[in-house]
């Protein structure tokens, strides 16, 4: 209850009482300010009587001095910069107005008279002079053109590609996020504080906590205006800014939410409520949490700092604050009742020990008691509502009592209980309804729910002929390792020290020659890196060095004479069998950061094309012809640009001219993933060289594609894997994707984004057309997603089935080829991924491309394909399944796919089977006596032996393993070729110069196999003439086998009658010794010999030692058999 004296003492005699100034008005105004009258006993501090101390005083001897003795000079430097004259002219100043008689304290018209103290204030006080206003104007614009050149520069990069719509929409939806979030926070506490002020009940300090309050009041009050305002700004502009706006994406799709057309089995709600509609609730219900919490903290704040709540010796609350905190009570917890009402659903997609979804607990338990506790809340919400009236908090207190209670034992004793007493002595049986929920939702999730499973009695016994029907498989069978050729590549057609090819190379098909033929492919980037120190200025790597030029292309299935890949389209210019196309690269994985290209060159193109020894400046020049970029002809968009870039040479350049653009953001994955924010990425495009038109007259394009992926984390029951760790894999490391969700349980392959590689134009083409996340992003993005049916059929062609994902779903088909639930619970029968037995360390072996024929297939087709071995805690490796999805794309009919595209197989062994799983076999591979003495002579002297990928291939009955075997030289330039090739089918190992010679020996003598060898001539391919060290050392003897570091005849084959002795002869065992001791010597010295030739450059000599090589191997090897006689 507010006290108002009203006996309070007069002012002296003789003093004009100023209203403004009266006690009352003070209380009134918001704090109690004692009379300058007033006693000590009253509150008054000595400071009191200052201003009359102040005025009675004699002035300073320093009002004598001039004006401006205080700046050297006469220099007053606020003639510059403005603001108050400080120095002895101010101080004077002061002093002649503080004189009696020269101002009134009250406006009076004395003969100094200037009006009140305040307006003498603001004379005193001068604006900014002309150097701090300037300073202030650049500083202003400098912020105006900084946010410019970050934000209208994206508006023309958006627009020049097509997808304005996309940058608008998203800054739209985050700036109204933005602001209906501030303003809802802003509103709220500026409304809590404002009714907590307006409701102040101001009384007299009657102790000591009420005169601290009342000097925290005293200091508080000149900033209470101020703050009532930049307090809920603040908190709008932080709580919006972090809790609202990076759900742009899940508000935007609520509001375009599509139906699966599926339905939980819980609650009957279709999956779209999960996945489009809950995230934005759960989002709201968080969001208005804080709000209230914020708000009613703040009134708390004022009520406490004007009395409204006294907490220093007895509780005590102002009608107004009860009410106010009973508002703000009611509301939070109506809000806990919505959060425990929506944490019913979320139980169905919660995370598990054995499995994801609701359990037998949480169903039975769990989502009952949220229930419950939000039905409390909303009593305890009506509650607080009534004690407004009542007068009493008894009631909510209660309330609020028992939902505590309620929280510990209907939250979270009784699960407990149900857990411990029910669940885990019955588990298998209990759980079993919702393993089986578990299992049909997960794989319906990833896409597996279509699988065929066929069971798979692997033979192990190699007989002659055994292949014959697998022809198609067995020509197919790739040699070549993409991931181990980059080098060779280089080597042999790097053709500058400006270009490049990536570290991995990929695997595509092509039609040669009439025939689709498996295919490494790589592109020649530009490479700044190889440029010299004097080659690097901003004119070479911004205007000259632009862009990379041509594709090389090698057979998979063969090589040419000495290992080296055969190539049947490279070189620069391009030759080959490609046709023609554009060949320059302007747009790649190693792009510069920006070029500066086109325009009017006058006649006179600047940009290097390629090297060109008959050209007289030894290189070929161009200009960019296409649209790749914003124009930069005027300096408006030059100066932005050289903000953006922090480039002055932009803005100042004469090669930047009429018509010039600048080319930026020129990754692949990274410009796909500006104009499609919304899907996870494939950060490894992969090149194709198509006919984006279907027209032959006009040139064909090289292009990257990319796998674009939807996901969400809200699927009910389906489990939860991390996108990243399970595209991960001992060859490619941890997987390099964009925008991936940390877990997800719901991924989908609903876009292949395809990038030209000349102008950078980007298309992105609808692939799952049942996905109802792409069919709802299509409707927050119209017109960014093309139809399928607008793709031309040789781009179709060149598509694939993404190994990223065909990651995601062995990972998942590991555990949940288990579709028996109690089967499931015990995981007696779960497998997994085997590592790589050809790496160092742990790591997911990878997937192959390959074309093969599966067993139930009528003929091959390009597909991808993986093996499992034994799961649990064991390093037994033996096989137990095969699995791979049917690639092809190609239907021959533009926008048409094929229709067995994506077909997934999964061959299970029986349980009993002991075929022997990668690392079983590598280990085969290594102790066998005739391949290790062979490898071992090639690891000496200078020399590395490389084993290529262990491919496996359901041929013959049973599973075929194939692994190339490279050599390169261990230091210096080092790049290698294939030298031998490793076979194994059940417990037969072959070991030769080629994969023909290997899979006889396997299968007694004639395996009935065809393979690319047989098929396609290496040393015939078209662009082998490209490469000059090729040609050179396959011309050391004449037809190229002079280049073979391996022997001619097969290692391991039975020695022929004359290399064995006949019995009776002598002492065969010691002859036979001293022979192989003899060629070990000469191998070793050839091999010396071919290293040293490596290193000069000498291809004649190399060819000439490594036939000396082949020689003493040969020989070293037959000595060996007979030794073993």
């Amino acid at each position: 209850m507010s006290t108002r004296p009203d006996d309070e003492p007069t002012d002296k005699p003789g003093d004009q009482e100023d209203p403004a100034s009266s006690r009352e008005d003070r209380v009134r105004g918001g704090f109690f300010q004692p009379d300058a009258t007033r006693t000590p006993h009253h509150g008054q501090e000595d400071g009191a009587s200052e201003p009359a101390a102040r005025r009675s005083s004699p002035p300073d001897d320093d009002d004598e001095l001039p004006q401006d003795a205080g700046f050297p000079f006469g220099f007053d430097p606020t003639v510059l910069f403005g603001g108050a004259r400080s120095g002895a002219a101010g101080r004077g100043a002061a002093g002649r107005a503080d004189r009696p008689g020269e101002a009134s304290g009250d406006g009076g018209d004395g003969a100094g008279g200037s009006g009140t103290p305040r307006s003498r204030g603001r004379e005193g006080r001068r604006g900014p002079g002309p150097l701090a206003l300037t300073i202030m104007i650049l500083a202003g614009l400098a912020v105006v053109l900084l946010f410019l050149s970050r934000t209208w520069t994206e508006v023309l990069w958006f627009s020049q590609l097509g997808f304005s719509r996309v940058v608008w929409t998203q800054w739209i939806a985050a700036g109204a996020m933005f602001i209906v979030g501030t303003l809802i926070m802003f509103l709220a506490v500026l409304a809590a504080m404002t009714r907590a002020y307006r409701a102040r009940e101001i009384t007299l300090p009657y102790d000591e906590a009420s005169r601290n309050l009342e000097s925290y009041r005293t200091a508080f009050e000149p900033m209470r205006k101020p703050l009532t305002f930049i307090v809920p700004a603040l908190l709008g502009v932080f709580a919006a800014g972090l809790e609202l706006v990076p759900h742009w994406r899940e508000v935007m799709l609520a509001l375009n939410s599509q139906s699966f057309g599926t339905t939980d089995p819980q609650f009957g709600l279709d999956v779209s409520f999960y996945v489009f509609i809950l995230p934005v609730l759960t989002t709201v219900v968080s969001y208005l949490s804080r709000v209230v919490i914020f708000a009613g903290l703040a009134s708390v704040v004022v009520h406490y700092l004007y009395g409204g709540i006294s907490v220093a010796r007895q509780p005590h609350f102002t009608k107004a604050a009860r009410i106010h905190l009973s508002v703000f009570l009611a509301l939070f917890a109506l809000l806990r009742a919505a959060d425990y009402w929506l944490s019913r659903y979320q139980a169905l997609y919660s995370s598990n020990t054995k499995f994801d979804g609701a359990s037998y607990t949480d169903v039975n338990a769990v989502i009952p008691a949220n229930a419950i506790l939000a039905a409390i809340a909303a009593v305890i919400a009506v509650l607080f509502i009534a004690s407004v009236r009542a007068r009493s908090w008894k009631l909510p207190v209660t309330g609020v009592v028992v939902m505590i209670a309620s929280a510990l034992l209907i939250g979270t004793g009784y699960p407990l209980v149900i857990q411990r007493f029910v669940v885990d002595p019955n588990a298998q049986r209990e759980e079993a309804p919702y393993i089986q929920r578990n299992i049909n939702a997960t794989l319906t999730a990833y896409g597996l729910d279509g699988i065929e499973t066929t069971n798979y009695n692997a033979a192990t016994t190699a007989q002659a002929g055994q292949l014959k029907e697998d022809a198609e498989s067995t020509t197919s069978i790739r040699l070549l390792d993409p991931n181990l050729v980059s080098a060779t590549f280089k080597q042999l057609q790097q053709n500058k020290q400006y270009y490049s090819f990536a570290s991995s190379l990929n695997v595509d098909r092509y039609n040669v020659e009439g025939q689709s033929r498996d295919t490494v492919i790589a592109v020649r980037e530009l490479n700044l890196d190889g440029l010299d120190a004097g080659q690097r200025t901003w004119i070479n790597e911004h205007t000259v060095y632009t862009h990379g030029y041509g594709m090389v292309t090698a057979y998979g299935n063969t090589v040419a004479s000495g290992g080296y890949p055969s190539f049947w389209e490279g070189g620069i210019p391009s030759s080959g069998d490609l046709g023609e196309y554009e060949p320059r690269i302007y747009f790649g994985q190693q792009s510069p950061s920006y070029s500066i290209v086109g325009g009017d060159d006058g006649g006179s193109p600047r940009e290097l094309d390629y090297p060109d020894d008959k050209s007289d400046s030894g290189q070929v020049n161009t200009t960019f012809a296409g649209n790749g970029g914003p124009d930069v002809s005027n300096p408006w968009n030059r100066l932005l640009y050289a903000v953006r870039f922090q480039e002055m040479n932009i803005l100042f350049s004469q090669e930047v001219r009429d018509g010039s653009q600048i080319l930026y953001n020129r990754n692949p994955a990274q410009r796909v993933s500006k104009v499609a924010p919304w899907l996870t990425l494939d950060g490894n495009p992969y090149p194709a060289v198509v006919d984006d038109d279907d027209d032959p007259s006009t040139p064909k394009r090289v292009v990257w594609i990319l796998d674009g992926y939807t996901t969400t984390n809200n699927y009910p029951y389906a489990q939860h894997e991390s996108l990243e760790d399970s595209m991960s894999d001992a060859t490619t490391g941890q997987a390099s994707l964009l925008g991936a969700p940390e877990k997800s349980n719901y991924v989908r392959n609903s876009v292949k984004a395809v990038v030209d590689a000349y102008d950078g134009a980007v298309t992105l083409y609808e692939w799952d057309e049942q996905d109802p996340i792409l069919a709802a992003w299509s409707k927050v993005f119209p017109g960014s997603v093309t139809p399928m049916s607008q793709m031309s059929a040789d781009l179709m062609a060149h598509m694939r089935y993404p190994e990223d994902l065909f990651k995601v779903q062995r990972t998942v088909m590991a555990k949940y080829h288990v579709t028996n639930p109690e089967d499931f619970y015990s995981g007696g029968d779960f497998w997994k991924v085997p590592d790589d037995p050809t790496k160092s360390g742990a790591g997911a072996q990878a997937p192959y491309y390959l074309t093969l024929k599966m067993p139930d297939q009528d003929k091959a087709s390009f597909s991808l394909s993986s093996v499992y071995i034994i799961g649990g805690n064991t390093d037994r490796n033996v096989l137990t399944g095969f699995m791979a999805v049917d690639s092809e794309t190609a239907s021959g009919e533009p926008g048409v796919r094929n229709p067995d595209y994506g077909k997934l197989r999964l061959l299970e062994l029986p349980r009993s089977s002991n075929v022997s799983g990668p690392g079983q076999v590598q280990n085969n591979f290594d102790s066998d006596s005739t391949a290790s003495q062979v490898l071992n002579l090639l690891s000496q002297q200078g020399s590395q032996v490389i084993k290529g990928n262990l491919l496996t291939l359901p041929v013959g009955g049973g599973l075929l393993y194939v692994q190339p075997v490279y050599v390169q030289s261990s230091s210096g330039t080092q790049y290698p070729l294939l030298r031998k090739v490793l076979v194994s089918f059940g417990d037969k190992v072959g070991f030769a110069d080629t994969l023909s010679e290997a899979l006889d020996q396997v299968f007694g003598g004639d395996s009935g196999a065809q393979t690319g060898e047989d098929v396609v001539d290496g040393d015939a391919a078209a662009a082998n003439n490209t490469s000059d060290e090729q040609a050179a050392a396959g011309a050391a003897d004449g037809d190229g086998a002079a280049a073979s570091a391996a022997p001619s005849e097969a290692a391991g084959a039975e020695p022929t009658q004359a290399d064995t002795p006949a019995p009776g002869e002598g002492a065969a065992t010691g002859d036979a010794q001293t022979r192989l001791d003899t060629a070990l010597v000469d191998a070793r010295s050839a091999m010396t010999a071919a290293n040293e030739a490596m290193k000069n450059g000498d291809w004649t000599a190399y060819g000439e030692a490594q036939t000396r090589l082949n020689d003493a191997l040969n020989r070293a090897v037959a000595a060996q058999e007979e030794l073993k006689k």
